[in-house]
């Protein structure tokens, strides 16, 4: 009883001591661009804020979320999982709480993951829905980002974002690779060796995501819902924009949300920090005031916060369960 209460104790110190990490991560990033931008002219913006195309993005993000809950589903189905529609939905609010303190995206997943294991014994291919369904996702903004960037390269100067799409293109591949081919998955598992019943596990769970290899529609219609989802988030960029008295063309926006998305993963506190300063960088370099990308990546947390809380009362109003 001891020993547990002082794992408990050890887990609970962890995770404050992350906590705090990522807090200061996030604090220490916005305190830099809050030292770029004229906060004058930032705040006066804000305040003068066109509050219908404020409330045509927060519409519209509400709208990505049902995407993106689709989009799980039709890996879920495709997998032969019987999850009820409610569990799914549940868990993905949850989740969407979990984001805003927990590391990245990826602790929403944990929790996910936690919430449709218990009591069943498919877990392997509970945990592989989520990972396609991030993988899909994934795929979606590398292909969005691409495109948009074929159809608009000549609005873009330098390097940079062909790099930068390059980098997530490579990643991109690197990942399909070792999730469906048994040879480098079974290698990559091997760093397990010290741990044989979770290798054992993880190949199965390579079983089941080699199911879709069978299934590729399920894997298209996953990866177009991403594409959707794209979109629609570069909708509420642009929203927020003309919200702010800003005319962004739309191409430039099509390319530089995926980017975002990406930035907005590294360990902070729901991304904030790191997706201000992917909008700050990017849009500046177009021409865009600085404090302008700062302010609707502000904007797009506020809306995580509220689709966190309603995260929370969903938690709170079905716990007994």
């Amino acid at each position: 009883m001891v020993l547990r209460r002082q794992v408990s104790m050890t887990d609970k110190s962890k995770g404050l001591i992350s906590f705090c990490l990522r807090f200061a991560v996030s604090a220490a990033l916005l305190m830099f661009l809050f030292s770029r931008i004229d906060m004058e002219e930032t705040l006066r913006l804000l305040k003068e804020a066109r509050l219908e195309y404020v409330g045509y993005a927060l519409f519209l993000f509400i709208a990505i979320h049902g995407v993106l809950i689709l989009r799980w589903l039709v890996v879920i189905r495709g997998l032969d999982l019987e999850i009820p529609l409610v569990n799914v939905v549940r868990f993905f609010f949850i989740g969407l709480f979990g984001n805003l303190f927990l590391p990245s995206a990826i602790g929403g997943d944990i929790i996910k993951a936690a919430g449709l294991c218990a009591r069943r014994d498919d877990k392997q291919k509970v945990v592989a829905s989520i990972l396609l369904d991030r993988l899909s996702g994934f795929a979606g903004m590398v292909i969005l980002a691409l495109a948009a960037f074929l159809l608009g390269s000549h609005f873009i100067e330098g390097p940079l974002v062909l790099t930068a799409i390059a980098i997530m293109a490579a990643g991109l591949f690197t990942l399909g690779a070792i999730l469906f081919h048994e040879g480098l998955y079974s290698v990559c598992c091997r760093m397990f060796v010290f741990w044989p019943g979770f290798r054992d596990k993880l190949m199965q769970m390579h079983y089941d995501i080699a199911l879709l290899k069978e299934r590729k529609h399920v894997l298209y219609k996953a990866i177009a819902l991403s594409c959707v989802a794209q979109v629609l988030l570069a909708v509420v960029f642009w929203s927020l924009a003309k919200g702010l008295h800003q005319e962004v063309m739309f191409f430039y926006l099509l390319i530089f949300t995926p980017m975002t998305c990406v930035a907005s993963s590294l360990p902070s506190i729901g991304g904030l920090g790191f997706r201000e300063a992917g909008l700050e960088y990017l849009l500046a370099g177009i021409g865009v005031a600085r404090g302008i990308g700062v302010s609707i990546g502000l904007l797009d947390f506020v809306f995580m916060v509220i689709m966190g809380v309603a995260g929370y009362f969903i938690f709170l109003v079905t716990r007994s369960r």
